[in-house]
């Protein structure tokens, strides 16, 4: 959910059908009703429209084009069924003899509508039931309805695009498409043009009256971004016109692109982000919005940013999405028997036949509503085996729920009470320590100091209380103290982290530290004597008096100079100490031999070799460069593109030597025996055995 205006409207303004807010799909009608006896704001909600489902499935739903019906398309068995929103009822209910594909009203009411059946059949109907059944002769995934010319042109698995005249009342010559086979296609309202959407991610684009192809779309290319993962190839899954120019192209991987007819490349691609086909495209003008859906979830979106406005991801599956005309109703065709509906007052006013609804709304505003279960209690898991009620899982007493379980609150307290029985004694400790906590937090309280670095949280408290004393800390602007700030608080309790004040650099960067360490650390000594004996006034430590101190500061920069010169002395003293014990030690170790293996095959020659290979190791890459050159085993040239070329020549091992002085004395030996054969060959030839 997005977060600003949207998100609130979709908080306040879902309408919700009874039992809906505590999620008990489970109830009964007996329960439910038993519910609304008892439960006040049971009472006041409403049922929209009165046994809006399907016995399955809903596959399809649409909207007549005066607003009137509601037609939804669904199984078990296949029917159709449409609700009068005038009545706000159920006006008839229709069974067929095979599942729906899609269908379509032709008139403005319910009284011609066409249905597209899984069988390849087309059926239509008139206002008094069935009329009239044909078939074409591939199976049909979409149709779309020419007014001026009263064709329907059939897309299906075929490369052909079947047209259908319901005034002459036969087939036309079909539109020969390049694809194999085509999945939805669509008619712009305002200048006729036809497109279809492949399955090979193009869309192609006819002109009806002369029955050619004017355009040629590749949105299976268009749809890869850099930031998209495709496993395969975008087929054309939704189409949708807006204008005369404008064009909407969602795929199966779940992009939505958006044309312009003038251009073949998409003014903006959109990504669910699921990998789920793209179900159904919508506009809505009045915002600049796309309404894009697959089976999860419903986007919202700018069409001319992109940026989301909102989304919606109802509980089951979706099948297909219907927007209200010119209102902000949302009618959903799920994989559940119960139809969805949602109103969203940014996208526009509730529609005439429940305009109530902006008033309930209103009120939902004003008063939102709790999300706290009266009679059920939510439990986890990990509860259930602290209560020992992990064998009732999957019993009527649990009813499963998003990461928990549902059981009856009386249940749980009686199971509360016997687990834990002195449950109320503990309470009533737990009250009695806190009383006794807040009372002691008005005593007069000790500095307590961490373990790790004392000295330096003591240095930090003194300059928290010289800030606060001061006159003009109103004027300079206050910083946040470390001791109290997250980010330092492991200085003050991991040991690795204690400043060592016998180290070189902190002696030489605080040089008056010694008479400030022990001016502080008189003051530890006094504060760890007061946390022993529980004392609970401070006394001031033994020593100067304050107006000796302040003396003593005002000659803190005299005597600044004669301390570093004095820790430079020590340091000085203290490393010549160390170098006279290093040369004592020294002197007193004995050296003894060592000894070196040689690896197998490798002869000895000297360590002035591993002095020389070490020395050209610690040498630059170009100074080795130079000397390979020098010596002749590195050789640089210009190619003719103006780059550099190396030729490198490998020393030879001893090994390798003897190995190629035997080879070239066996082809020498070689050589002499087919000499001497040459002039053998007038005489017999005898065979000798070879050696």
């Amino acid at each position: 959910m997005v977060p600003g205006e949207a998100d609130r409207c979709w908080e306040t303004t879902t309408v919700l059908l009874p039992c809906q807010k505590l999620g008990l799909g489970w109830l009964s009608d007996r329960k439910k009703r038993a519910l609304q006896k008892k439960d006040v704001d049971i009472r006041r909600r409403i049922e929209l429209i009165q046994d809006f489902e399907m016995p399955t499935v809903c596959t399809t739903i649409k909207v007549s084009k005066d607003g009137q019906y509601i037609l939804a398309t669904g199984t078990y068995k296949p029917r159709v069924r449409c609700y009068d929103t005038y009545q706000l009822s159920l006006k008839f209910e229709r069974c067929l003899d095979s599942e729906v594909v899609t269908f379509e009203t032709l008139s403005d009411d319910y009284s011609k509508i066409v249905f597209l059946h899984n069988d390849r059949y087309i059926e239509f109907h008139s206002q008094s039931g069935f009329y009239y059944k044909t078939r074409i002769p591939k199976f049909g995934r979409d149709f779309s309805y020419h007014y001026p010319s009263c064709d329907l042109y059939f897309v299906g698995a075929s490369s052909e695009v079947y047209r259908l005249n319901l005034e002459q009342g036969r087939y036309l010559n079909p539109l020969q498409t390049d694809a194999a086979e085509n999945n939805v296609c669509d008619i712009n309202s305002v200048h006729g043009l036809f497109a279809t959407g492949t399955i090979e991610g193009r869309v192609e684009c006819w002109d009806p009256r002369t029955r050619g192809r004017v355009g040629v779309l590749d949105c299976a290319l268009s749809s890869v971004t850099a930031d998209s993962e495709i496993n395969s190839l975008p087929t054309i899954s939704a189409l949708k016109f807006n204008g005369a120019l404008t064009m909407a192209v969602g795929t199966s991987t779940g992009q939505v692109l958006l044309y312009d007819l003038r251009s073949d490349k998409p003014l903006l691609v959109k990504d669910h982000q699921y990998g789920l086909p793209i179900k159904s495209v919508h506009f809505q003008d009045s915002l600049d919005l796309i309404l894009s859906a697959d089976s999860r979830i419903i986007k919202m979106w700018n069409k001319n940013s992109g940026k989301i406005f909102t989304s919606l991801e109802p509980e089951h599956d979706l099948n297909d999405v219907c927007l209200y005309p010119n209102s902000g109703m949302l009618l959903t065709a799920n994989e559940a028997p119960k139809m969805g509906i949602y109103y969203v007052p940014v996208l526009g006013p509730a529609p005439r036949w429940c305009s109530f609804l902006d008033n309930l709304t209103e009120e939902l505003e004003e008063n939102p509503e709790s999300t706290v279960y009266d009679d059920y209690k939510f439990v986890t898991k990990k509860d259930l085996e602290n209560l020992g009620l992990t064998h009732l899982i999957g019993s009527p007493f649990l009813r499963a729920y998003m990461h928990g379980f549902f059981m009856d609150i009386r249940l749980y307290h009686k199971v509360k009470l016997m687990v834990n029985p002195f449950a109320y004694e503990e309470y009533r400790k737990d009250k009695i320590r806190q009383k006794i906590e807040e009372t002691r937090a008005q005593r007069v309280q000790l500095k307590k100091l961490p373990k790790v670095n004392k000295e330096l949280a003591l240095k930090l408290i003194e300059e928290e209380e010289e800030k606060q004393k001061s006159t003009w800390k109103k004027k300079v602007k206050s910083l946040p103290n470390i001791l109290t700030d997250d980010r330092f608080k492991v200085m003050f309790e991991n040991p690795d982290f204690q400043v060592d004040e016998e180290s070189e650099e902190f002696r030489l960067l605080n040089p008056l530290v010694s008479k400030i360490s022990e001016k502080r650390k008189k003051k530890l000594r006094l504060l760890e004597q007061q946390e022993l004996h529980g004392k609970e006034e401070e006394e001031e430590p033994e020593g100067k008096p304050s107006d000796a101190e302040s003396s003593e500061s005002s000659d803190d920069e005299k005597d600044w100079v004669a301390e570093v010169r004095k820790q430079r002395r020590l340091l000085q003293q203290e490393e010549k100490v160390k170098r006279q014990e290093q040369l004592r030690e020294d002197q007193q170790t004995v050296l003894k031999p060592q000894f070196y293996e040689i690896k197998a095959g490798e002869e000895f020659r000297s360590f002035k070799d591993s002095a020389t290979k070490q020395k050209l190791m610690n040498k630059t890459l170009e100074d080795r460069l130079k000397l390979e050159a020098k010596n002749g085993t590195l050789s640089v040239s210009d190619t003719t593109v103006g780059s550099k070329q190396l030729t490198f020549t490998l020393k030879k091992s001893e090994q390798q030597k003897k190995q190629q002085e035997a080879e070239k004395l066996h082809r020498q030996e070689r050589k002499a025996v087919r000499r001497s054969a040459g002039h053998l060959r007038s005489r017999p030839r005898q065979r000798r055995p070879f050696h």
